[in-house]
């Protein structure tokens, strides 16, 4: 019995090892669709794996990362068509990056509710922009030590690495933490503004990112009512639309990106998507943080009320004693 309930969890653990590699590779096809080049390095504006290797981590644990490694050895050899020195190199940094991002986010204390605005502030700063400078060095130094890189252009690649796989972190394990805790939707829930919030956002992105007059700044109204309605289950699906549909209109050359070069492109997209995320995520957590306060002082004032009708009873009787004792005393 004990060796087959070792068996089952061990076949367990290996599905689901297999089913982050092969996640993680699917998810690398799809970032690379709107892929660009810099400096002859190809990159993209957004990661998807990056976050799904963190999720992953979060919600599985450590001992999911031999899954990572053998998704990242998959997608580097699809595109090198082959492996080599420097895409060994950039597997390896590719999957220490969101490990020693998970590590990190373990040892202050992360929730993956993310219903705290540490866990919003931590998320953003050690799990995405501390944790993906390994991925981003290994990956720009790989190819710098083999010599399919420049020296001259080292940081515009270190730079445009960086940040996709940043953006991949900010973009899609918050949403994925969301998906993880879902609960079966209710007849009582806000299905009408939930419909039009989905519409407003879709079609606001479309305006901002592709009408010339510059208009980005409409996104985040839209982010804000995503967040101060339904917190991170409103605002992190938002944030996705609005990134991908920025990047593709940045790809493509239109709107506010038409006339820059493929750095400036990057520049503008990592600025954009960075400040999206940042506000979707934190102002999510603060409402939630603050819900939460909510919720807990109501409970406590109910508890307390509670306890004052149960102790009222006692004392009423206490008090007619002590004064039955002392008419029988007087008389």
């Amino acid at each position: 019995m004990i060796r087959s309930e070792a068996s089952r969890r061990r076949a367990v653990a290996v599905l689901q090892m297999l089913g982050i590699a092969a996640a993680y590779y699917a998810s690398g096809r799809i970032g690379l669709l709107r892929q660009v080049s810099v400096e002859g390095s190809v990159v993209s504006p957004l990661w998807p794996p990056t976050g799904i290797a963190l999720a992953a981590l979060l919600c599985l644990g450590l001992r999911i990362w031999p899954g990572i490694a053998l998704g990242t050895l998959l997608t580097v050899i699809s595109l090198s068509r082959g492996l080599t020195l420097s895409g060994l190199g950039i597997a390896a940094g590719s999957t220490l990056a969101p490990v020693c991002s998970y590590l990190a986010l373990r040892a202050v204390g992360f929730r993956e509710e993310l219903d705290r605005l540490r866990d919003g502030v931590v998320l953003v700063f050690l799990g995405a922009m501390g944790g993906m400078l390994i991925s981003a060095t290994s990956g720009a130094g790989g190819l710098l030590l083999t010599g399919d890189l420049p020296g001259s252009s080292f940081w515009s690649v270190w730079s445009a690495w960086w940040a996709g796989d940043a953006m991949g972190v900010l973009m899609v394990t918050p949403l994925l933490l969301v998906l993880r805790n879902a609960r079966v939707p209710r007849l009582n829930d806000p299905w009408m503004e939930a419909g039009a919030l989905a519409v407003v956002a879709a079609g606001i992105t479309v305006v901002a990112t592709r009408s010339s007059l510059s208009m980005i700044y409409l996104l985040f109204p839209v982010i804000i009512w995503a967040a101060l309605r339904f917190q991170l289950a409103g605002s992190a699906p938002c944030a996705l639309v609005m990134s991908v549909m920025a990047i593709v209109a940045g790809t493509d050359g239109v709107g506010p990106f038409a006339g820059h070069t493929v750095l400036e492109v990057m520049l503008n997209l990592s600025i954009l998507n960075g400040s999206v995320a940042l506000t979707a995520l934190l102002l999510a957590a603060i409402v939630t943080e603050h819900n939460n306060i909510r919720y807990e002082t109501e409970l406590a004032c109910e508890e307390l009320a509670t306890l004052v009708e149960e102790l009222a009873p006692q004392q009423a009787r206490k008090d007619r004693a002590a004064e039955l004792r002392k008419g029988l005393g007087s008389a």
